[in-house]
């Protein structure tokens, strides 16, 4: 698939094509539900938060003006219904996980040991932990850039905030996550030699 198909399936669905919207509904709802399930408590939430988005979508196509990119617009409403469907439940606080590759997990199932199976598992209920302690903010802010790999400028558009606010609620969120796993001991402070200056990492 390409950018030019994708822009002509964006055309049309805007003149009312169904079809075409379809087809950007098949492109994206695999990312969006990656998205909706961090963000939200269960798969039942998250389902339902993805269906919103992609309604919203449809209904304000029309009003998508292409300022953004389609998928930032996009996510935009993910995360706006993943929060409304939050607040409507009382739900405060929402669990999210990281992609092994996030933390360095990244040892092949199957050639990892009875042992460090566990050891893995371990530390992924201890991050959802302690992300569910994080507050919402920092966790939308968290998941966008560790999950999504969105750019700070493309985050700012999706949670309505300044690139100053969103590099803060990312490096806020980054330590409290970071101090939580050094408390239950399962995380290892960086060694002073290494580079600190790099994002997108814990």
């Amino acid at each position: 698939m390409t950018d030019l198909q994708e822009q002509r399936w964006i055309a049309a669905a805007r003149n009312g094509n169904q079809e075409a919207f379809e087809e950007l509904v098949r492109l994206y709802e695999k990312r969006v539900l990656a998205l909706t399930g961090r963000m939200c408590k269960n798969p039942e939430d998250a389902a339902e938060a993805a269906q919103e988005a992609f309604i919203a979508a449809w209904q304000g196509l029309k009003n998508f003006r292409g300022d953004s990119s389609f998928s930032t617009w996009l996510y935009r409403l993910a995360s706006n219904a993943c929060v409304d469907l939050i607040r409507r439940e009382g739900k405060r606080q929402a669990a999210v996980s990281l992609d092994d590759e996030d933390l360095n997990l990244d040892i092949p199932a199957s050639l990892a040991s009875p042992q460090e199976e566990a050891e893995r598992r371990e530390l992924r209920e201890q991050i959802e932990e302690g992300l569910r302690l994080l507050p919402p903010d920092y966790r939308a802010a968290l998941v966008l850039r560790e999950i999504q790999q969105l750019r700070y400028d493309e985050i700012g558009e999706v949670l309505g905030l300044d690139i100053g606010t969103v590099k803060s609620r990312i490096s806020r969120g980054r330590k409290k996550l970071r101090s939580f796993l050094l408390a239950r001991g399962n995380f290892s402070p960086p060694l002073p030699s290494k580079e600190t200056g790099k994002e997108g990492r814990l």
